[in-house]
């Protein structure tokens, strides 16, 4: 009778851990980054260390966490507060720095300036095939597909027309056409 009921028991357990924890019931995987930089206000950023929101400008978040904060803004479309937190950045001549301050102001609207960025990124490491794949969306999203299929030939060169960013920014060109 115990063995039998000895799974049950475990299943009810786990779960019961599962719901009780919110982040984990969102299905976000638990990362205190995630859930930290989402509920931070405006001008704020999640310190890991502090388990709290603090000022983004206060130089108490390693570079790193800030980072992924703002890379993980970029990507949920909070574009204004993703640039605020990269800018934070102490040391912002990292390509992924510059690639997602490219990205978050590009998706803002602002085009040219998120050119700039993802060239800034390109001139550092010329094989970041990321900041090629968005970098030719910039240019579609600018109307010069031309330069947009040169990143493509880049890309192509670097990891072959089978690596996601090929793909995705060849069907980027093809939706513009």
């Amino acid at each position: 009778m115990l063995a039998r009921l000895l799974p049950v028991t475990s299943l009810a357990l786990t779960l019961g851990l599962i719901l009780s924890n919110p982040v984990a019931a969102a299905g976000d995987g638990g990362d205190s980054n995630d859930s930290g930089a989402q509920n931070c206000k405006a001008g704020e950023v999640w310190s890991s260390s502090q388990n709290k929101c603090v000022k983004s400008s206060s130089g108490l978040v390693p570079d790193g966490d800030l980072y992924d904060q703002g890379r993980q803004l970029a990507l949920a479309g909070e574009f204004d507060r993703a640039i605020e937190i990269l800018n934070a950045i102490q040391d912002k001549d990292k390509p992924g720095v510059l690639n997602y301050l490219g990205y978050a102001h590009r998706k803002a609207g602002m085009i040219y300036e998120g050119i700039a960025y993802y060239h800034q990124a390109l001139a550092i490491d010329p094989d970041y095939v990321l900041a090629r794949e968005y970098l030719g969306e910039g240019y579609v999203a600018a109307g010069n597909v031309d330069l947009a299929r040169q990143q493509l030939q880049e890309i192509g060169t670097r990891c072959g027309t089978n690596c996601e960013e090929y793909i995705e920014l060849a069907e980027v060109i093809a939706s513009a056409q």
